[in-house]
């Protein structure tokens, strides 16, 4: 990612989180300001993460919606098995 220009920004937090923030911060010898920020990145990383699974999910109910193209339980179980076994195998043919 592509390093931009850090710019304030205020948060609004009641007198008890602010509290809980910084006993935690004090319990792992970094700041307040550290904390959030790295709260805030994670945050929004594993909701980028949601989204984009999200994105992909609607994505293939589409695909299925236009094409009927499906992989039974079944099928899906017997690969997902030979993964779990070490086997390099590709994925079983979609069908109508």
């Amino acid at each position: 990612m592509a390093s931009t220009a850090v710019r304030p920004v205020a948060l609004k937090i009641d007198e008890d989180t602010k509290a809980r923030v910084k006993r935690l911060a004090d319990a792992r010898h970094r700041t307040p300001h550290w904390l959030m920020r790295e709260a805030i990145t994670q945050y929004v990383e594993r909701e980028e993460k949601r989204e984009a699974f999200r994105q992909d999910t609607l994505k293939a109910w589409k695909a299925y919606r236009a094409t009927g193209a499906h992989v039974a339980a079944e099928e899906a179980d017997a690969w997902l098995a030979q993964l779990e076994q070490g086997k390099d195998v590709g994925p079983p043919e979609c069908h109508v």
